[in-house]
C-alpha cells in the first residue's frame, strides 16, 4: 500500500515523498549497501543458506538492516544476481545488487516455516535529480582529494554519477556513510558530501603545510631582510 508524507531526517523536513510497506527476508549486516552498488556475501550460515535457496527458487528479494549502535532502522533491498561458487559443506560466495533504502518497522527472528529473519519495512522514493553543474563541483571536488592523498582518480561521467557512486571513496566515516543514507533527496546528500570533502581538504591541506614546516626543521633558512628605518615604538 502507498501512502504520502513529509520525511523528517537530522531536523530537516523533506518534499513530501511515497512510500510502501511490506514484509520482507531480513539479512542484518555491520555493512552499509548503496544503491545500485554490488552485493558480494559468503554465504555459511544454515539459515542463510536457506534464504539463498529461497532467493532461487522463487525470485524473491531481502533486507540488509544496518546494525549500528545496536540499533537496525534503515538498511537497503537486494536482489540476487549470481551464486558464484558452491563448497562441499553448502557455503557459497553469491553476488547480489542493492536496489531501494527502507525503515525497519519490525522486525522478527523467523519468518513464517523459515530459518531466517524477517521484518515488516517502509520503503522509501528516494529522488536523484540534481545539476549537472552540482555534480560536477562534486566530482572535482573528489579528484582534488585524491590528488592530495596521491590517489589515482579514474574520470567518471557526469551522466553516469549521483551522490552513492564514490560514497565509500571519499573518507567518510560509517557513521556518516549511514547518514548519507537516509537522506532522501539528491541535493542534499550532494551537500552532505560537499561540506566532508570542503572539510577534509582543509585538513589535508593544514597537514601537508604541517609537513613542509617540519622538513624544515634544522635547516638553513634565507629571511627576507626588513628595513627598520621608519620603526616606531
Amino acid at each position: 500500500m502507498c501512502y504520502l508524507k513529509h520525511f523528517e531526517c537530522f531536523g530537516i523536513t523533506y518534499r513530501p515523498l511515497y512510500f510502501y510497506i511490506m514484509k520482507i527476508p531480513l539479512f542484518p549486516l555491520q555493512s552499509i549497501f548503496f544503491p545500485g552498488e554490488t552485493v558480494p556475501l559468503h554465504i555459511f550460515e544454515e539459515r542463510y543458506k536457506q534464504l539463498i535457496n529461497d532467493c532461487r527458487e522463487e525470485a524473491i528479494t531481502f533486507g540488509i538492516p544496518v546494525f549500528i549502535n545496536n540499533k537496525m532502522e534503515y538498511g537497503v533491498e537486494v536482489q540476487l544476481v549470481e551464486v558464484v561458487s558452491t563448497y562441499n559443506g553448502g557455503e557459497m560466495d553469491v553476488v547480489c545488487v542493492a536496489r531501494q533504502i527502507f525503515k525497519v518497522l519490525a522486525f522478527d527472528n523467523y519468518m513464517p516455516d523459515k530459518l531466517y529473519p524477517g521484518g515488516i519495512v517502509k520503503f522509501i522514493e528516494y529522488d536523484y535529480e540534481a545539476t549537472v553543474g552540482k555534480k560536477q563541483v562534486i566530482i572535482d571536488g573528489i579528484q582534488q582529494l585524491y590528488i592530495m592523498m596521491d590517489v589515482p582518480f579514474k574520470e567518471i561521467s557526469v551522466s553516469e554519477f549521483n551522490s552513492f557512486t564514490l560514497a565509500h571513496k571519499i573518507g567518510l566515516s560509517f557513521e556518516q556513510e549511514y547518514q548519507l543514507l537516509q537522506i532522501p533527496n539528491e541535493n542534499d546528500r550532494l551537500n552532505f558530501i560537499s561540506l566532508h570533502l570542503t572539510s577534509t581538504i582543509t585538513v589535508l591541506a593544514q597537514v601537508e603545510r604541517t609537513k613542509k614546516v617540519i622538513e624544515l626543521n634544522g635547516h638553513f633558512k634565507n629571511f627576507d631582510p626588513l628595513d627598520f628605518q621608519d620603526l616606531k615604538l
